[in-house]
């Protein structure tokens, strides 16, 4: 689970609750519980998505939730050193040693990566198939992205809308005093769900997951410059050398540890 995405979700509506606590005490939560201005806004909001998108993309809008609150990055220090191990043993046994090995890789991309090694694919060959592979990975990352920005974008449009529908509904029962309140409140009440879901929600989730997509891109990368060098024939060294140029100084201490553990002699 992401940590900080929960987390900043939950603290946000811990300062709203406590806000209105401390102005108005427990009475102070009747306005905010309204269904009307929630029902304009929201089911707005995923209308015109559905009306933007198809209808596969919009289904596929739990899968992306649930990749901003619970995926977590892999370890690239740990995929360094398993490279480095991987380069130490076809240097001592051959490729084909190393399908034992695939067993244990729980990384699908990799393992394609090492089988295609073990098979006896050429680098160009290689290169152009998982090269492939994380262009469509691009694509499908950038729709995700694409409808999470349109849902910050059309909420706070729709709370407008709620509101003027408040303002336009209270003006037209001006005359009955006590209908006036209600829906004033419905027209703020709806401006506050589209702002907090826009800006709190939908926003930052198209933020997070561009991030998750940069990480992502990133380790593949890695990978495929693995692969390469593990099919070339690389010295281990050349391999750690090369794969932790893509790290940062505090993963590249955790690779040299993993490197030396693997080359440590069994028990």
């Amino acid at each position: 689970m992401d940590i900080a995405s929960v987390a900043g979700i939950i603290v946000f509506f811990g300062f709203v609750v406590a806000s209105i606590f401390i102005a108005e005490g427990v009475g102070g939560f009747k306005p905010f519980m309204n269904v009307e201005a929630f029902l304009v806004v929201m089911g707005g909001t995923f209308c015109s998505i559905l009306v933007n998108y198809p209808i596969s993309q919009v289904m596929g809008l739990g899968k992306v939730l649930r990749k901003v609150l619970f995926s977590v990055g892999e370890d690239t220090s740990e995929i360094v050193s398993t490279f480095v191990t991987l380069s130490q043993k076809a240097k001592k046994e051959g490729f084909l040693a190393l399908e034992v090995d695939l067993k244990k890789i729980n990384n699908d991309f990799l393992k394609r990566g090492v089988q295609l090694v073990v098979d006896g694919s050429d680098q160009e060959f290689i290169r152009n198939m998982l090269e492939t592979e994380i262009g469509f990975i691009r694509e499908r990352h950038k729709v995700g992205r694409e409808i999470f920005n349109a849902l910050g974008t059309y909420s706070p449009a729709f709370g407008i809308i709620g509101t003027v529908l408040g303002m336009i509904l209270m003006l037209n029962s001006i005359s009955d005093v006590e209908e006036v309140p209600r829906r004033m409140a419905l027209a703020l009440a709806a401006a506050f769900y589209g702002l907090g879901a826009g800006y709190l929600l939908f926003l930052p989730m198209a933020g997070k997951l561009h991030r998750r997509s940069e990480e992502e891109l990133l380790i593949k990368e890695i990978i495929i410059r693995g692969v390469l060098l593990l099919q070339s024939g690389a010295n281990p060294s050349v391999v750690e050398a090369n794969l932790k140029a893509y790290l940062e100084p505090a993963k590249r201490v955790m690779v040299k540890v993993g490197a030396k553990r693997s080359e440590a002699p069994p028990q």
